[in-house]
């Protein structure tokens, strides 16, 4: 079973670039079974995917969010990361990653979460 543990900080200040990791455990990220995933929830909204990227370094973005989305991985560590630019209060969220299942295209593993809050 995939397991994910994420990091990154809680509060960024508005222009600045958020970044989390997920750190994978129990599997590795060169797997093609699975794409590695961003999914966010703002508050008293519902989940909005965010991005992924496959075991072939392909990247998909939302479009509402791909010009300050960039997704990335580091096999050395099993880890992938995302990093947002340019953020704004409106992009106080809690953010998972996960994995999709792409033949499924089901999320079978999910990180706990992280809340970030933009604020100066």
């Amino acid at each position: 079973q995939v397991q994910l543990q994420q990091s990154g900080p809680g509060l960024v200040k508005p222009s600045q670039t958020l970044s989390l990791t997920c750190t994978v455990s129990s599997g590795s990220i060169t797997t093609n079974a699975y794409y590695w995933s961003w999914i966010r929830q703002p508050p008293g909204k519902g989940l909005e995917w965010i991005g992924y990227i496959t075991h072939s370094d392909s990247t998909y973005y939302s479009p509402s969010l791909k010009s300050r989305t960039s997704i990335s991985r580091d096999t050395s560590k099993n880890q992938f990361t995302l990093q947002l630019d340019s953020v704004t209060p409106e992009d106080t969220a809690i953010y998972f990653c996960a994995t999709l299942n792409w033949r499924l295209w089901f999320l079978d593993y999910w990180g706990q979460g992280t809340q970030v809050t933009v604020s100066s």
